[in-house]
């Protein structure tokens, strides 16, 4: 029997490295607008907190063919999303009322200057005044895409 598709046979997922399913999610909201650089910035914080208080995310350290070793990172992808403030104050409610792990960034962060001062600044704020530019959360994939609801993949 001859077929008119000029398509390849699917591949079987199971053989193909990126074919794995995972049962979690990791994501990063991002306000959509802030500025390339801040996308970077609040995307690299964001996920080093996951990193350190999930350390199951965590996957085997690297190493290149001649021995050099490097880091470990995250085992599954990390998703960035973006919307405008109201769906990031819908996220962040959502991801508290849920109980997921979560890590924020506020624009107040953009001004200070170490680690010290970022948390004195995030604790001078009450939860529902928090003006937030960046989440990350991690939990079963149903539960993230609920807490994303209205976003969209940041192109």
């Amino acid at each position: 029997m001859q077929t008119t598709y000029k398509t390849r046979p699917r591949p079987d997922r199971q053989s193909h490295p990126m074919s794995t399913r995972f049962d979690t999610k990791i994501a990063v909201l991002l306000r959509e607008d802030l500025e390339p650089w801040q996308r970077l910035n609040v995307t690299a914080f964001l996920v080093s907190g996951l990193g350190t208080e999930l350390p199951e995310l965590i996957g085997e350290p690297y190493a290149d063919a001649d021995e050099v070793p490097y880091l470990p990172m995250f085992r599954q992808p990390v998703l960035v999303f973006q919307g405008p403030k109201e769906v990031l104050r819908s996220a962040h409610t959502r991801t508290l009322t849920r109980s997921l792990p979560r890590a924020v960034f506020t624009s107040d962060l953009f001004t200070t200057g170490h680690d010290e001062a970022n948390r004195a600044a995030v604790r001078a704020v009450p939860t529902t005044d928090l003006d937030l530019v960046g989440l990350a959360v991690h939990g079963p994939k149903n539960a993230v895409d609920k807490i994303l609801k209205g976003a969209r993949m940041h192109p």
